[in-house]
């Protein structure tokens, strides 16, 4: 009796959605979701520590649903504790996917000057944590705040030594991460697609020196671009090694940071590669812009109109 009854079910179920198809009601029984889209915090780098919440409130007003913290001129979770945080960040309807880390010692490339604040002074900032050195509390406090993933925003790989010394830290950290619940993953720019004085070229080795299991590749689509790279044919060759992206457009010359859709760079085949890449969440970007929330308002209009996310 229950089989006869199931298999009622069964097939009036069926042919009741045959019957929406045909009359093209089949939208009705079917929601569509559309991908999260995501904002790296380092965006907001000179306003944020002015009014965190006001920040966050703005970002998910816009239609952001996910973020990405980075540092903090205030140090820690841009002031706060990673619960607090994440309380901050949930309160204004945002989920706080992904935090970043330096991988060693911070250092001013040579030559270079710490930036000038509106008063005209040099920033001032705290003693920042690396992984190098801070490799399990970093981990710990990611793993506190409730995040999926932890990255490493940047680590010297400009020399053989340096590129070594980088892999073993991504790797330990790749381990500690999995132990902690967490996802770990390296974010490049293009320095790591110039080719070492042995010809060495320090991403082939990022990817090919580091457990797959424990190190994920956060693409920095731009960054790819710039270093002479396409960000399709690197899905391919690695396939489900990229969860994570930094979408952010350039210039003709490569050398200035626009919103997305308004650069040169074809976003669409890129992001009809998503499922190769392995892509779970991806951060809009702008690297120190003149109106951070006119920059990620342009953006996310672009994205929400012509992308197929």
């Amino acid at each position: 009796m229950n089989f006869n009854r199931r298999k009622f079910l069964q097939s009036t179920g069926a042919l009741a959605l045959s019957s929406a198809v045909l009359s093209g009601k089949a939208a009705s029984l079917f929601k569509v979701i559309k991908h999260p889209v995501g904002v790296q915090l380092f965006t907001f780098f000179n306003v944020i520590d002015d009014d965190v919440k006001g920040t966050l409130t703005s970002v998910a007003g816009d239609g952001y649903s996910e973020i990405e913290s980075a540092f903090s001129k205030k140090g820690g979770y841009y002031g706060l504790k990673p619960k607090a945080f994440k309380a901050l960040a949930n309160d204004a309807g945002l989920s706080w996917k992904s935090h970043h880390v330096l991988g060693a010692p911070f250092k001013l490339p040579a030559g270079a000057k710490m930036p000038t604040m509106p008063d005209g002074k040099p920033m001032v900032i705290p003693p920042m944590l690396n992984l190098q050195d801070n490799m399990q509390q970093l981990v710990d406090e990611a793993a506190e705040g409730g995040v999926r993933y932890l990255v490493c925003a940047n680590s010297p790989t400009g020399t053989a030594a340096e590129l070594k010394s980088t892999i073993a830290v991504l790797n330990k950290t790749g381990e500690a991460a999995s132990k902690a619940g967490l996802i770990f993953a390296y974010h490049n720019h293009d320095m790591e697609f110039k080719a070492l004085d042995d010809g060495t070229v320090p991403y082939d080795l990022l990817l090919s020196e580091t457990a797959p299991a424990h190190v994920k590749m956060e693409l920095d689509l731009a960054w790819a671009i710039k270093g002479g790279k396409d960000p399709v044919e690197m899905f391919k060759q690695h396939p489900g090694r990229f969860p994570l992206w930094h979408v952010k457009d350039l210039d003709a010359s490569r050398e200035n940071i626009l919103p997305v859709g308004s650069g040169t760079i074809d976003f669409k085949p890129i992001f009809a590669a998503a499922s190769t890449a392995g892509m779970r969440s991806f951060f809009v970007e702008h690297d120190m812009p003149k109106d951070a929330f006119a920059s990620i308002h342009s953006s996310i209009q672009y994205i929400n109109k012509n992308l197929n996310v």
